[in-house]
C-alpha cells in the first residue's frame, strides 16, 4: 500500500490546481479517498471529531448487506435448479447465482457511478460514497431475471432524480434504491409483479416440473391461494422465490444485528417498524372480515421484502426522521401502513416499497413537529419558573 499511495502522491499534482487535468480533480479524489483516508485535517477553530464518517458508515451497511446477498446468491441456484428438477450441489448453486447476480451489481455501480462522476464534474464538487450502498441494494431487491437495460434505466431515474436534483448525496428525500424498484414495478410491472420473475429461467419459457408454481407467499396470497403457503421455517430461512436478498430473515436479522452494535442504523426504526406491523397484523386478525385478514400477524413480518425493509430501507440516516421521538412514530407508521396497504390494497401486494416513500416525504414534518412540541413544553416550563420564582 506505501508503493501505491507514493504512486498517487506523484500523480496528483496533475490533477491539482494549476495541473493539465485539473478539471478531472473531483474524479482524481474520489478514487484516492476510496483507497485512503483523506490527508486534509482541521488546523483552527473548536470541532467534534468522531470516529464514524461517510466511508466508515457506508462500508458498514455493506458488510451488514453481505450475509443476505450471499444467501441470495445461494438462493438463485436452489430455485432455479428446483423448478427444473435436477439435484444440484451447493457449489453448483452457490456460483450459479454469483453468475447471475454479478451482472446486475455491475450494471447498477457503473451506472448509478456513472451519473454520480459527471454530476461531480460539472458542479465542481468532490465524488462522495453516498451510492455504494444504493449501488448493492438496488440489485438485491430486483428480480433476479430483470433485463440489464431495464435495471439500467431504473437506476439512472433513481440517482438523476432521486438524488442530484436534490443536490446529491444527504440532500435526497427518498430513498435512492426504493425508487428504482418503485420505477419498474409502474413502468414494467409484468417484471416485478408477476410469479415467474422472481426464478432465473422460468421467464425464458424453460420446462419446470410439476406442482412447481414459483410464486412467491405474496404472489400466492394474491392468487387466493391462502393454504398453499410455504411454512414458517421455509420463509424464515428464506428458501423460497423472491427479491434476492430480501428471502433470508436470518441474513437479515445478522445485518440488524451489525448495523445496531455500530451504532449505524437505528434500533428505534427497526423496532418500531415491526411493532406497527405486529400491531396493525393484530387488528386485521381480531377484524378478521375475509381470509386475508385471517392470516397471522406473524406471517406478515416474514412475508415479501418487510424485514429487510425495516433493517436496511427504513434506517436510511438521509431519508429517515433525525429526531429521537420522530424515529418512533416514523417506523411505527411505516409498519402499519406497510400491512394496510398489502391487505386492504392486494393491487400492491409488497406495501412496505410504497410505505417507506410516503413516510420518506412525511419524515421532515413529524420532525417539525416534534421539535415543535419539545419547544412549547420548553416554554412552558419556563413560565412555570418565572411565576414561582423558583430559580
Amino acid at each position: 500500500m506505501k508503493s501505491l499511495r507514493e504512486k498517487i502522491n506523484r500523480i496528483k499534482p496533475h490533477f491539482s490546481k494549476g495541473g493539465k487535468f485539473a478539471k478531472l480533480r473531483s474524479v482524481f479524489e474520489g478514487f484516492e479517498t476510496f483507497l485512503f483516508v483523506p490527508d486534509s485535517v482541521t488546523s483552527k477553530g473548536s470541532h467534534i471529531r468522531d470516529s464514524i464518517d461517510l466511508k466508515r458508515t457506508m462500508s458498514v451497511v455493506i458488510i451488514a448487506l453481505v450475509p443476505a446477498m450471499l444467501f441470495g446468491m445461494w438462493n438463485i441456484g436452489f430455485q432455479h435448479y428446483r423448478s427444473v428438477g435436477v439435484d444440484a450441489g451447493f457449489m453448483h448453486k452457490f456460483l450459479f447465482g454469483f453468475i447471475k447476480l454479478l451482472p446486475l451489481i455491475i450494471v447498477s455501480y457503473v451506472t448509478g457511478l456513472g451519473i454520480e462522476f459527471a454530476a461531480a464534474q460539472i458542479r465542481g464538487h468532490e465524488i462522495n460514497e453516498g451510492f455504494l450502498v444504493s449501488g448493492l441494494l438496488i440489485p438485491l431487491i430486483m428480480p433476479i431475471d430483470v433485463p440489464l437495460w431495464m435495471l439500467a434505466l431504473a437506476t439512472a431515474f433513481a440517482v438523476i432524480l432521486g438524488k442530484e436534483v436534490f443536490g446529491g448525496t444527504g440532500m435526497n428525500i427518498f430513498n435512492p434504491a426504493l425508487l428504482a424498484r418503485a420505477f419498474i414495478f409502474f413502468s414494467y410491472p409484468g417484471w416485478i409483479s408477476g410469479d415467474k420473475v422472481w426464478i432465473e429461467g422460468l421467464t425464458k419459457g424453460k420446462d419446470v416440473v410439476d406442482g412447481f408454481s414459483g410464486a412467491t407467499p405474496l404472489g400466492l396470497l394474491a392468487q387466493n391461494h391462502f393454504d398453499s403457503l410455504p411454512s414458517l421455517m421455509d420463509m424464515f430461512v428464506g428458501t423460497i422465490p423472491g427479491s434476492v436478498g430480501e428471502t433470508s430473515k436470518i441474513a437479515i436479522l445478522l445485518g440488524a444485528a451489525i448495523l445496531i452494535i455500530t451504532g449505524v442504523g437505528s434500533w428505534k426504526i427497526i423496532t418500531s417498524v415491526f411493532a406497527g406491523g405486529i400491531t396493525m397484523g393484530i387488528l386485521f386478525n381480531i377484524i378478521g372480515a375475509n381470509q386475508y385478514m385471517q392470516i397471522p400477524f406473524y406471517y406478515h413480518l416474514l412475508m415479501g421484502g418487510f424485514a429487510f425493509g425495516a433493517v436496511f430501507m427504513a434506517t436510511d440516516p438521509v431519508s429517515s426522521s433525525q429526531t429521537e421521538t420522530g424515529k418512533w412514530i416514523y417506523g411505527f407508521l411505516i409498519g402499519l401502513l406497510s400491512i394496510l396497504i398489502r391487505v386492504v390494497n392486494p393491487a400492491y401486494p409488497e406495501g412496505v416499497m410504497l410505505a417507506i416513500l410516503l413516510m420518506n416525504m412525511l419524515a421532515p414534518l413529524i420532525d417539525h413537529y416534534v421539535v415543535q412540541a419539545n419547544i412549547k413544553r420548553r416554554l412552558k416550563r419556563s413560565k412555570v419558573v418565572l411565576n414561582t420564582g423558583v430559580r
